[in-house]
């Protein structure tokens, strides 16, 4: 932790502010130097190994954190998400397919997490992500709650009421695609998702965890 702490903190210094100026400034500064002065234009800016390595180390570990969001929004919201005399059953806390049935089983009801920012426009990926995550609690074999918690509603709903042509969205996604069982009858998400809004719940996780309204609001 202590070397991940240090290499957030060297790099915020090397950004300054803003990387965008910082890097302009050291192009710059470069211009007209040879190879007797670039060593002296670098250790003035402080461009050292140490950060090349302070870099590395935070892509490195930034690589996994969706699915440190995704483990650790799904925790902080089980003590208010679970009722009295609620049982959980199954987690899945990793993000993407682990081989788990849903994010949250419980003995009454299965629940789907998604903790992306939407941003209100043309999201693709979002969308194809979190139909796959409506349809799959929609067609489960259960007589359980069927939840799908989001920041914020506002952007899923609209999605799941819109007119995409849900064809596409199947030849984009794989998983799926495969399991998908309804050949043509659904031409748009619309058809398939609007019948179905009052069995999956579309819930807002930011109930749960209030800090993540910061989050939409910044969206």
């Amino acid at each position: 932790m202590n070397a991940l702490f240090e290499a957030s903190t060297r790099i915020e210094t090397f950004r300054d502010g803003s990387l965008g100026s910082t890097v302009a400034n050291i192009e710059s500064k470069f211009i007209g130097s040879s190879k007797a002065t670039t060593p002296t234009i670098l250790a003035d800016n402080q461009i050292g190994m140490d950060l090349l390595l302070a870099a590395i180390l935070i892509k490195k570990n930034s690589a996994q954190i969706n699915e440190i969001l995704h483990a650790v929004g799904i925790l902080l919201a089980l003590p208010t998400i679970l009722c009295e005399g609620e049982i959980v059953e199954s987690l899945s806390l990793a993000a993407g397919n682990t081989g788990k049935g849903f994010d949250l089983e419980t003995n009454q009801r299965i629940a789907e997490f998604t903790f992306i920012q939407w941003q209100g426009g043309a999201e693709v990926i979002r969308q194809n992500k979190i139909l796959k995550d409506f349809y799959f609690l929609a067609e489960a074999n259960t007589t359980k709650e069927r939840e799908l918690y989001t920041i914020g509603t506002l952007h899923p709903d609209k999605f799941f009421r819109s007119k995409r042509t849900l064809a596409k969205i199947l030849e984009g996604n794989a998983k799926l695609g495969d399991a998908w069982k309804h050949g043509n009858q659904f031409p748009k998400v619309c058809d398939y998702c609007v019948p179905r809004l009052g069995l999956v719940k579309l819930r807002d996780i930011c109930v749960h965890i209030p800090s993540l309204k910061e989050v939409e609001a910044n969206g």
